[in-house]
């Protein structure tokens, strides 16, 4: 019987022990690739700091953990392994997925909407507003009561203070 219990107790013990070592398991991060050579990778990700994924849309492809961004960094590691010069590089990933991929869209008559628009949008929108306000201040009347007007307030008003105190 004490041989069962000690059984028990060890079983028990060793559930316990592994129920406090699966949190550890939470606080493991995912491995970093070891670069094969380190200036390609310093310059890899200082490239890729100014390139937008498209997939994700709101990180930069070094920030990006998608498989779209992971493509492109083996892309632009395999050019500079190429000797391509920076602007080569950011020419050709232009060429391929358009100017979207960069944060910074070169001002030219495709991008002239983005970089302008938002000033021509306020522009309008406060002419429309000052326009709106000289019509409506054209339109407000001063209104006059007469004198038997201001009589009729006066009393309603004396006769709803008398109630009230009552």
């Amino acid at each position: 019987m004490v041989r069962q219990f000690n059984g028990v107790m060890k079983a028990a013990a060793l559930i316990f022990l592994l129920f406090l070592l699966i949190p550890l398991t939470g606080w493991s991060k995912e491995a970093i690739p070891v670069a094969e050579n380190p200036e390609v990778e310093k310059r890899m990700l200082l490239l890729t700091e100014n390139l937008r994924c498209l997939v994700c849309q709101n990180e930069t492809i070094a920030d990006s953990r998608a498989d779209f961004s992971n493509d492109i960094r083996r892309e632009i590691r395999e050019q500079i392994k190429a000797n391509k010069t920076d602007p080569e590089i950011i020419q050709f990933l232009v060429d391929r997925y358009g100017d979207f991929v960069l944060y910074d869209p070169p001002i030219k008559p495709t991008t002239f909407l983005l970089w302008f628009g938002p000033v021509i949008l306020f522009v309008i929108g406060l002419g429309s507003l000052i326009v709106y306000l000289r019509r409506r201040r054209v339109q407000i009347e001063d209104v006059s009561l007469s004198q038997a007007q201001l009589e009729e307030a006066e009393a309603l008003l004396n006769e709803d203070k008398k109630g009230k105190n009552v």
